[in-house]
């Protein structure tokens, strides 16, 4: 079987960019397709070759991606892959609209909607400087919209990251999607039963990580907080926070690691679609304290390895930490819980298995048709 593995673009290293960094180690001899390429800011895909589109050759193209959306459609739809038996795309976007040749399956990982498109309003809020070309860009999504309608019918199967994220995409491309935590590599996180007397936030400081609701709320406990990660909001978040809150910027992986071995809990205030954060923590050993909706409704169970609030409001999160410093909390079994569902063995069990499935079914259809 003929593999190739597909990307929106290798730009950046996110967490959709981490998942496809494990798909390419999984299946080391598939073909890997990407529309822009920049190795010193993305996955270490060792000497790999990396497929490109045109836009590859376009003068500031990589440097900024992002300015190219209107384009990639066509360029995935330009790429030749029709000698594939089985095509994998890794896509909040584009990738999905890799062609393909009847025979062939196509399985799309989808960890989002293409939200700038279908959730224009929080794009445009965490890139504020787009919000002067608003009509222009509305009159270019509207077209867009429907291009993406188009091509997200192109995969055989999807599957999401999350159950909020498989019902964005039923709701919007009218596609059933089956439902596979995304992993981290557990092997990579230190547990303790040893907490420390502070609390953590790890997050990019932008909007809609939520950090200001933290920072009010320790604020008005006057607990120990420390927040690693920077962003454009940290001036901002920095004038706001008491002497009881220590930002510490960007941090090695190695003190990332000890941090969240530490922490008394890991505080999440955001939306996330998933959300590797609760897990990493998890893995550590540590509960986590996060905001009731989206991701950590797969990954979290309440009161064995977190507590939610239910509104992001200083105040509901103050309650829930309240609850959570009543609870004596098992860390062993917080770092089992995430041990046994988000390994990567987990997730390539439950992966293999799908795909193996899906094939056998691609194949009695193309017999029978």
């Amino acid at each position: 079987m003929k593999i190739a593995l597909v990307h929106d673009y290798l730009t950046q290293r996110g967490g959709a960019e981490r998942v496809f960094e494990l798909l390419c180690k999984r299946y080391p001899e598939a073909d890997i397709y990407t529309s822009v390429y920049n190795h010193q800011k993305t996955i270490d895909l060792s000497e790999r070759v990396v497929n490109t589109t045109f836009l590859q050759k376009i003068p500031g193209a990589v440097k900024n991606f992002r300015l190219m959306a209107p384009f990639y459609f066509s360029a995935f739809r330009a790429l030749n892959l029709q000698d594939y038996d089985l095509i994998i795309s890794s896509s909040t976007s584009f990738a999905k609209a890799v062609r393909k040749k009847p025979q062939a399956l196509h399985i799309c990982f989808c960890h989002n909607v293409t939200r700038f498109l279908w959730d224009t309003e929080t794009y445009l809020r965490e890139y504020g400087d787009y919000r002067y070309f608003a009509p222009l860009l509305e009159r270019i999504f509207q077209v867009m919209r429907k291009v993406d309608l188009e091509y997200a019918q192109e995969p055989d199967l999807y599957i999401a990251n999350s159950s909020i994220v498989a019902r964005r995409i039923q709701d919007i491309y009218q596609k059933q999607a089956i439902v596979i935590n995304y992993p981290i590599d557990t092997s990579n996180f230190i547990f303790s039963d040893q907490k420390e007397e502070y609390y953590l936030a790890s997050a990019r400081m932008i909007s809609y990580k939520r950090l200001d609701i933290i920072i009010e709320a320790f604020n008005w406990l006057g607990w120990r907080l420390l927040i690693s990660g920077d962003g454009p909001e940290q001036a901002r978040l920095k004038s706001k926070a008491l002497d009881n809150i220590q930002f510490l910027g960007h941090v090695s992986d190695a003190k990332r690691k000890d941090l969240f071995s530490k922490a008394k809990s890991v505080i999440v205030a955001a939306l996330e679609d998933y959300g590797l954060v609760p897990v990493e923590a998890n893995a550590s050993g540590t509960p986590v304290i996060a905001y009731g909706a989206g991701g950590v409704l797969d990954t979290q169970v309440p009161r064995k390895t977190g507590v939610f609030f239910k509104r992001q409001t200083p105040e509901s999160l103050q309650t829930a930490l309240l609850e959570a410093g009543e609870i004596t909390w098992d860390y062993q079994n917080i770092r089992n819980h995430a041990v046994t569902n988000f390994s990567e063995t987990a997730f390539f069990s439950k992966v293999e298995q799908i795909i193996d499935q899906a094939w056998r079914v691609h194949q009695s259809s193309n017999l029978l048709a």
